[in-house]
């Protein structure tokens, strides 16, 4: 999962969220520098990756995309589930809109902004001036990240062709995330009890 859903899927505890959202960057021991709560977001965040890795449903949409985009398909799950997420999100979270969510995370980052590792320092002011989890809704917007990830992580992805797979296989993905999603939802909400 990336960004929104790993935030989406912390509950409401602002420490939860900030370590699932930095998962992928704390690697190993530096867990044990970080405040308690941050540390179950990164340990969820982890459980999180486990658990959809090893799903069915995702597989699955995993060996729909290899063809096209061979190693990088995962990534690119991720992404598009992202999407269908935030195009998505008042049925996953009544009380809220992706907008509110999404701004009411920008301050918590801000809050906690001492314990946002280097890499995520580097990025978060665009992040939030960007407006990224609210602009995953859109397929510009999902473009714009993709081009972000493009330029500066992962250079094989190809922004256009990317979209172009999703909008010609969008029924067909979006099946597939919601086959998937509301059991992630089960297994995080049994893991934060």
């Amino acid at each position: 999962m990336n960004y929104l859903a790993h935030i989406y899927l912390s509950g409401t505890d602002s420490e939860v969220q900030i370590g699932n959202f930095i998962g992928d960057f704390v690697k190993g021991s530096q867990l044990n520098a970080y405040p308690e709560n941050i540390r179950r977001g990164i340990v969820l965040h982890r459980k999180i990756d486990s658990f959809t890795d090893s799903h069915p449903v995702v597989r699955e949409t995993i060996a729909l995309l290899r063809p096209t985009f061979g190693r990088y398909s995962g990534i690119l799950v991720d992404m598009y589930f992202d999407y269908f997420l935030a195009n998505n999100f008042s049925d996953y979270l009544r009380q809220k809109s992706l907008d509110k969510f999404a701004f009411h995370f920008y301050f918590v980052a801000l809050v906690n902004y001492r314990y946002l590792p280097e890499r995520v320092k580097g990025f978060i002011f665009h992040f939030i001036f960007t407006n990224r989890l609210s602009k995953y809704s859109k397929l510009a917007g999902l473009k714009d990240s993709l081009e972000i990830m493009a330029n500066h992580k992962v250079p094989a992805i190809h922004p256009e062709e990317t979209i172009t797979f999703l909008i010609q296989n969008r029924d067909e993905l979006e099946k597939l995330f919601h086959q998937f999603f509301p059991d992630l939802v089960v297994y995080v909400q049994k893991e934060l009890i």
